[in-house]
């Protein structure tokens, strides 16, 4: 009961950190895969420490605005050498409070800054959050290929292994070579090592999957389910309009940009003073003579002279703007680049895509029956073993080639995903 409350919270937390991706999903989504990204959205490392400096920024606003601690200070002023308090008219025990006040504006624009330093931290968490979703679509999607991958190579082994039955026996009666007996042997033998290959990939693809959802050493892998071609109506355009108004990576440039505006603001403030205010009371004893003193109170304001502008505060001033200029480019850098990304991988979805609906529609189709009468004919010694053995040879590639397609096609929609941080699907 525990672990499924953990799941559907998990679930909700997935859905509010990952704010960037649009909610509408255009695909019917896979569960095991969504369980699994609920999963790395609660125990990935790499997300707990973003959140973890998430917090931080956002305790740093608070004290951006707030004034410096008051200073209290308590002493004797003017004692004789005699140590006597009573012998001198200005010996007196004091006690005093000082508070320093910035300059009107300094404060705001202290905290103006931590709060753009905090939303960027937020954004760059959601970045994050995306981030992590795609490397487990990408982990969960390459494995998937893998079994789906040894799947085919097991049914292709079966089918051979058929296809040296039959010419086990026909050599037995004459009608066949040896050498169709050796080459179906030499291809089972390719196959049974491809699988051997297959395995030690499926090992390596589950460790990463187990990394990506943060899951301890020695955990059960997960068991992903080969996916459905579905597919998701791509507009370069939308998608560049998207990442404009939802990628946490350019929603955090836009915070640093505003944070050094106002940084530039803040370092042309240091341009004027700041007070100190002090405030003392000091008590005096009677005399010696007998005569009573009144206790003294004192106020005074003191202000720092700003005076070495060129060496000091001009410098700073140039600082800020470059800082500023730099965010800026930054920010163009990253709008050329999603461009750019977008337009690769929304082509590479559609060439897979199409290549996938092209082995579904015509070339499997045509290449099974190839097979069909390839082999009804090697019965009756129409055609040779070889000319059998390569149009099975290409079912298996083509089926191999299809499995590619969709993944391909997958992978391409989780990077889309990433860039563009719209979630379809």
């Amino acid at each position: 009961m525990g672990s499924r409350y953990s799941i559907c919270f998990a679930v909700v937390l997935w859905a509010g950190a990952a704010g960037g991706f649009a909610q509408d999903r255009l695909v019917q989504g896979d569960p095991v895969l969504d369980r699994l990204i609920a999963e790395a959205v609660q125990n990935n490392p790499e997300i707990q420490a973003a959140e973890h400096e998430r917090e931080a920024a956002r305790q740093r606003i608070a004290p951006a605005g707030a004034l410096d601690d008051p200073m209290l200070e308590a002493g004797v002023l003017s004692l004789p050498t005699t140590g006597r308090l009573d012998q001198e008219p200005m010996t007196m025990k004091m006690i005093g409070l000082a508070q320093r006040f910035p300059y009107p504006g300094k404060l705001r624009l202290r905290q103006d800054m931590a709060a753009r330093e905090a939303d960027a931290a937020s954004q760059n968490y959601r970045e994050v959050v995306n981030r992590v979703v795609r490397d487990v679509k990408v982990a969960y999607y390459e494995l998937a290929f893998v079994i789906e991958s040894a799947h085919l190579v097991q049914r292709n082994i079966e089918i051979l292994e058929q296809f040296l039955k039959t010419a086990e026996a026909r050599y037995a009666v004459g009608e066949g070579q040896q050498a169709d007996v050796l080459k179906a042997q030499t291809q089972l033998a390719r196959m049974q090592d491809e699988l051997i290959r297959l395995g030690r990939e499926r090992l390596v693809l589950e460790a990463e999957l187990n990394r990506v959802l943060g899951r301890p050493r020695g955990a059960a892998p997960p068991r992903p389910e080969f996916p459905r071609l579905a597919e998701v109506a791509l507009s370069l355009d939308a998608l560049q309009e998207t990442a404009l108004m939802t990628r946490p990576r350019l929603l955090a440039i836009r915070s640093t940009i505003d944070r050094n505006a106002r940084a530039v603001d803040l370092a042309k403030l240091d341009y004027y003073p700041d007070f100190d205010v002090r405030f003392s009371y000091g008590q005096r004893d009677t005399l010696q003579g007998g005569l009573p003193q009144d206790d003294l109170v004192s106020l005074t304001v003191a202000v720092n002279l700003p005076l070495w502008r060129e060496s000091k505060r001009a410098p700073r001033v140039a600082e800020a703007a470059a800082m500023r200029e730099q965010a800026l480019s930054m920010y163009q850098n990253q709008v050329n680049e999603i461009n750019a990304r977008l337009r690769q991988e929304v082509t590479n979805a559609r060439q897979s895509l199409q290549s996938a609906r092209l082995y579904e529609t015509a070339i499997l189709p045509q290449a099974r029956l190839t097979v069909e009468s390839a082999l009804a004919a090697y019965k009756v010694n129409r055609v040779d073993f070889l000319t059998l053995l390569d149009n099975q040879m290409v079912v298996f590639n083509a089926e191999i080639a299809r499995a590619f397609a969709i993944t391909s096609y997958y992978k391409a929609l989780a990077e889309i995903e990433l860039v563009a941080g719209k979630r379809m699907f």
